[in-house]
């Protein structure tokens, strides 16, 4: 088994997984000295704990039992997005990349992008109707990936949104310095659009993008299709990485109305793919 810690049944949803705690508690506001009267504060590591529970269970909060973690639900909720409005998830994230980088190395050869619809039942910031799924609420996670399938870069919007509008976002953001050397850029048909193939190639990229055949376009002859001649398709990197993610049942549906809580909880996911990937090859 190569990412051990990816498979549910090897997860231990009540403890984050003891390297990537290594990785992160310097990340996290250090527990304070206790000076006169009063309740201690709550341990940092069972906070992190019981936000990894809610991440692999996909619970409500409210469902966090105080005897699990030592520490009531809403306590782990606030703080939760009290490390969220000071950037900490977001941090993690960009940590976890660079060990990642210098333990492995990005494969920057062959990068692929796509994004994953889900149901948003509460709707909230950044959520849309969902054209898959009869114009329901529903939001939606995109993701650039290394030539391994690494979350090099991950952002999320409505449901709604236009694969496309996302890209230039996603190749911007990348934590990581793009080396100068030749990349290829895998897409599937939704990216397919003439001001996407441009910023591709200003961008220095190869475009491997699947061709969207327009209303009374001929059908291409077999084996030759655009952007693709010569290659074959890895465009189901990206899609593995996402069967990783989705793994965590808060990921496959959306329970959070902030945009930001969703987006913490998926950006600690990556992180958590990136520590598994850094250590286990």
């Amino acid at each position: 088994m190569r990412y051990p810690s990816t498979k549910p049944k090897n997860v231990d949803y009540f403890r984050v997984p003891r390297p990537l705690w290594r990785k992160i508690k310097r990340l996290l506001p250090k527990q304070p000295v206790r000076r006169g009267p009063g309740r201690p504060r709550a341990d940092t590591r069972a906070i992190i704990n019981g936000i990894w529970y809610v991440l692999w269970t996909g619970c409500q909060w409210k469902a966090v039992h105080r005897s699990w973690f030592g520490v009531c639900s809403s306590v782990i909720h606030d703080r939760f997005q009290v490390w969220e409005q000071q950037g900490r998830f977001a941090k993690i994230l960009e940590v976890l990349l660079r060990f990642y980088n210098r333990t492995r190395h990005i494969q920057w050869t062959w990068q692929s992008i796509d994004s994953r619809s889900g149901a948003a039942p509460l709707g909230g910031q950044a959520t849309g109707k969902n054209p898959t799924d009869r114009a329901r609420s529903g939001s939606k996670i995109h993701l650039v990936v290394d030539q391994r399938g690494a979350p090099i870069a991950v952002r999320i919007t409505g449901a709604n949104a236009a694969d496309k509008t996302m890209v230039r976002e996603l190749v911007v953001t990348i934590a990581a310095k793009r080396p100068t050397q030749q990349q290829h850029f895998c897409a599937d048909r939704g990216y397919d659009y003439s001001d996407v193939h441009t910023f591709v190639l200003e961008s220095g990229y190869t475009p491997h993008i699947k061709h969207r055949r327009r209303r009374g376009e001929a059908a291409a002859p077999a084996g030759d299709v655009p952007g693709e001649a010569g290659f074959p398709a890895r465009r189901w990197v990206v899609e593995r990485t996402f069967n990783w993610l989705l793994k965590r049942r808060s990921l496959r549906t959306r329970w959070c109305k902030k945009a930001s809580n969703w987006l913490a909880l998926v950006q600690l996911a990556c992180a958590h793919i990136l520590c598994d990937m850094a250590i286990y090859g």
